[in-house]
């Protein structure tokens, strides 16, 4: 014999259960909504926060407690070494490629003058000049191609055809700088309304070791880059006198070392792989040597030079890292890769400081435990 229950809900929890359903909701609207302002903002907050210690460098070096000139110089040099990277390697990629180009048809009639099957291939095609046809073909293109030297004044002259971008990072730069003048005295001013709250204050601690872990993880890729850059500059140079090269593309070539150097795991390997590519667009052993001198330093970065400068670095198994380098890279591209490894970081030192309470809840719990076990007996002689 079955029995039902009946389940009375008065008007109030009702309409409570529903108003937190549609709470949520619209929070969860309202956060789609705001991805876009939310992403500048987390852009603006890493970017602070990777250059707060050229700021803190800066304004050592300066009397007082202002902090607006330290930080205006920090952002001329931040921004004056992007503009003056693109100004300096773009037109360098497009020139030896258009170079590389040009020369390819005279490459490809050295290659192809005893290669008389060419012809006879033709001639079985029914077509006469098989390979000289072939290569006036590859003079076409080559022709089409070095006009690729447009590219950089064309690019130049689009640049205001991207104003939303362009407004975009500059809104994001403007937070920053807001975040590193007046960020300090907002956050001092917000914890100490919390004074004797212990959870504040373990959360305060909390964000600090994340400010420190992204501010350390970029000041020492950054250092790990500049040594990238420096010794394939005077790796280049070498070069370029062995093989009767243009020295002038050694510190063109060491910025694209040392920037990709900043992109987690393959970086090193990606920027030295496309300089030994343009070098041996104009001498095939120039690539060559360069593509050994290359193996040779990543042997040298992954066990000297990172372990010295980076120290235990984001303390992350190499499982992790790859995990978090792949999910960044395929969320936000290039971007993501740089910033996956402190975000990983700042999960890293959540889980510790967690796990630590845990642990501390834990022996509190034991402690107590153990008291109990004490005070037992005692009440049950007391009993008899």
């Amino acid at each position: 014999m079955s029995t039902t229950t009946k389940v009375q809900i008065d008007t109030k929890t009702f309409i409570r259960f529903w108003l937190v359903i549609l709470g949520f909701l619209a929070v969860g609207y309202l956060l789609i909504k705001a991805s876009a302002g939310l992403l500048i903002i987390g852009c603006a907050l890493f970017f602070a926060l990777a250059i707060k210690p050229l700021v803190n460098r800066i304004a050592s070096l300066f009397p007082g407690k202002s902090r607006s000139i330290p930080i205006a110089l920090a952002y001329i040099l931040v921004v004056g070494f992007i503009c003056g990277f693109v100004a300096i390697v773009v037109p360098t990629i497009i020139s030896e490629t258009a170079k590389f180009a040009s020369n390819l048809p005279n490459i490809v009639d050295g290659a192809t003058n005893n290669l008389t099957f060419i012809d006879d291939i033709g001639d079985t095609l029914h077509i006469d000049n098989f390979r000289e046809q072939s290569i006036k073909a590859l003079g076409d293109f080559s022709q089409n191609f070095v006009k690729l030297d447009d590219v950089g004044s064309t690019l130049t002259n689009s640049i205001t055809a991207v104003g939303s971008g362009l407004a975009t990072i500059i809104l994001a730069l403007v937070l920053a700088f807001f975040m590193l003048t007046e960020g300090p005295h907002i956050t001092k001013k917000f914890w100490s309304n919390f004074e004797n709250n212990r959870s504040a204050k373990k959360a305060e601690h909390v964000i600090y070791r994340l400010s420190q872990t992204i501010s350390t993880y970029v000041s020492s890729a950054i250092t790990v880059g500049l040594i990238n850059a420096c010794a394939t500059m005077i790796a280049v140079l070498i070069i370029s006198f062995i093989f009767g090269l243009n020295p002038g593309l050694a510190l063109p070539f060491g910025l694209i070392t040392g920037v990709f150097s900043l992109i987690p795991m393959f970086g090193s390997f990606i920027g030295g792989a496309l300089v030994a590519l343009l070098l041996g667009f104009s001498q095939i052993g120039a690539g060559v040597t360069f593509i050994i001198y290359t193996i040779v330093y990543l042997q040298i970065e992954s066990n000297v030079i990172s372990p010295k400068v980076q120290g235990k670095g984001m303390n992350l198994p190499a499982l992790a890292i790859l995990s978090a380098v792949t999910i960044g890279v395929y969320t936000f591209g290039l971007i993501g890769a740089i910033i996956s490894i402190p975000i990983a970081g700042c999960i890293r030192v959540l889980i510790e400081e967690y796990s630590s309470d845990i642990k501390d809840d834990g022996k509190l719990n034991g402690s107590d435990l153990k008291k109990t076990k004490e005070i037992k007996p005692k009440l049950i002689a007391k009993e008899d």
